[in-house]
C-alpha cells in the first residue's frame, strides 16, 4: 500500500519534506556540471544518492524526492544510453529511494515512532531537460502534444516502479502543469503540482499563483497537493496565502535558500537575506503550509531546522 500525505498529516500534523539532491551530492564530492545534473550521479554512483536519502531521513524528513528530476528519456539517450537503459535508470531512482527508506525504517524509523517516509517521484518540467535555466522562465515555444509525449513515459515508469506520488515540480507554466495533470489522472496516479515563482504573486511564466490554484479547483480528483518550490524564501509566505484563497488542498512548499541560479556554470551564487531557515519554515506553517522542506542549496541541516520549526509551531499551537 502506498504512503499518503493524509496519513503523515494525521500522525505528524505537518509533513517535513527533504532538501536538495544536487547540493547534497555536491557536498559528497559529486560533479554536477553536465546536462544530466543529478541523473549522472544516479547512473554512475547510485550509492551516493542512497546516502543522501538516508541523511535526510536521519535529519527528520517524512517525505523524500527521488533523483529523477533531470532523468528524462531524450536527455539520457542524448548522453549515450539506449532507450531501455534510460527507462531502467528512471526506475532506479525509485528503487534507490525504497532501499534507503527500508534500511532506515528498520534500523531507526520504526522504533522512533516516525512516519513511514513518502516517496515523491520528482518530475521536472521540459525546461529542466533543456539544461539552460528554462524552468525559471517557461515559454518553451513547443506544441502541447510534444510536451505530453515528453512527460508521458517517465510518469508511467515512476508510478509503475512504486512511487507514492508523482511530484510535478519547479513548474513555470500553468499549461504544462495541466498536461502533466491529465497524464497522472489517466494513470490513476496520486500527484502534486509545485510551481516555480518569480515573486510573491506570480509563477515564472507570469500567471497569478491564485489563478493557477483556481484552474485546478475541480476536475482533478487525483491531485493531492499544490505548492511552490525552488523559489526565493521571502516570497513563500505571500504565495501560500494566495494559494489558500483558491484551494482547499494541502499546500506544500520547499524553497531554495535565497541564491540565484547561473545556467552556464550550473551553480548558485549570492547570499540569502539573513533570515534563518527555521524561522522561515515556521512562518510558512503559520501561513497555512502543511508540508515544508528545502530545494536547491539546502542540505540536511536545513531539514533539521524545518523539523525543529514544526516542533516549535505545534508546541505554540498546543498552548494557544
Amino acid at each position: 500500500m502506498r504512503q499518503t500525505l493524509a496519513k503523515i498529516l494525521e500522525k505528524k500534523q505537518i509533513c517535513v519534506i527533504d532538501g536538495s539532491m544536487g547540493t547534497a551530492l555536491e557536498h559528497l564530492g559529486a560533479n554536477l556540471n553536465n546536462s544530466l545534473w543529478t541523473a549522472r550521479v544516479l547512473l554512475d554512483q547510485p550509492e551516493l544518492v542512497k546516502k543522501v536519502h538516508l541523511d535526510y531521513f536521519h535529519a527528520g524528513a517524512d517525505a523524500g524526492i527521488t533523483c529523477s528530476y533531470q532523468a528524462t528519456i531524450p536527455g539520457l539517450m542524448a548522453n549515450g544510453l539506449s532507450e531501455k537503459e534510460a527507462e531502467d535508470l528512471i526506475v532506479r531512482s525509485v528503487k534507490v529511494f525504497q532501499e534507503a527508506r527500508n534500511e532506515w525504517w528498520e534500523k531507526e524509523g520504526k522504533a522512533a515512532d516516525r512516519a513511514y517516509p513518502m516517496c515523491l517521484a520528482g518530475i521536472g518540467p521540459y525546461g529542466a531537460y533543456l539544461a539552460d535555466g528554462s524552468e525559471y522562465k517557461g515559454h518553451y515555444g513547443i506544441p502541447d502534444a510534444a510536451l505530453h509525449d515528453f512527460h508521458q513515459r517517465r510518469a508511467e515508469l515512476l508510478w509503475e516502479a512504486g512511487a507514492d506520488v508523482l511530484l510535478f515540480e519547479t513548474q513555470p507554466s500553468l499549461g504544462e502543469a495541466k498536461i502533466e495533470a491529465a497524464i497522472a489522472e489517466r494513470l490513476g496516479a496520486d500527484y502534486w503540482i509545485s510551481f516555480s515563482c518569480k515573486d510573491g504573486l506570480h509563477i515564472n511564466e507570469g500567471d497569478l499563483i491564485r489563478d493557477c490554484a483556481a484552474a485546478f479547483r475541480s476536475g482533478y480528483p487525483r491531485l493531492r497537493a499544490l505548492g511552490v518550490n525552488c523559489t526565493k524564501p521571502e516570497y513563500l509566505e505571500s504565495l501560500i496565502k494566495e494559494l489558500g484563497k483558491e484551494t482547499d488542498l494541502p499546500i506544500v512548499v520547499y524553497p531554495n535558500s535565497g541564491e540565484t541560479y547561473d545556467p552556464v556554470t550550473k551553480t548558485w551564487n549570492g547570499k540569502g537575506d539573513g533570515h534563518s531557515f527555521k524561522d522561515y519554515a515556521r512562518t510558512y506553517m503559520e501561513a497555512g503550509a502543511r508540508a515544508v522542506g528545502g530545494c536547491c542549496t539546502t542540505v540536511s541541516e536545513h531539514i533539521v531546522a524545518v523539523a525543529k520549526a514544526r516542533e516549535e509551531f505545534l508546541d505554540r499551537q498546543s498552548k494557544a
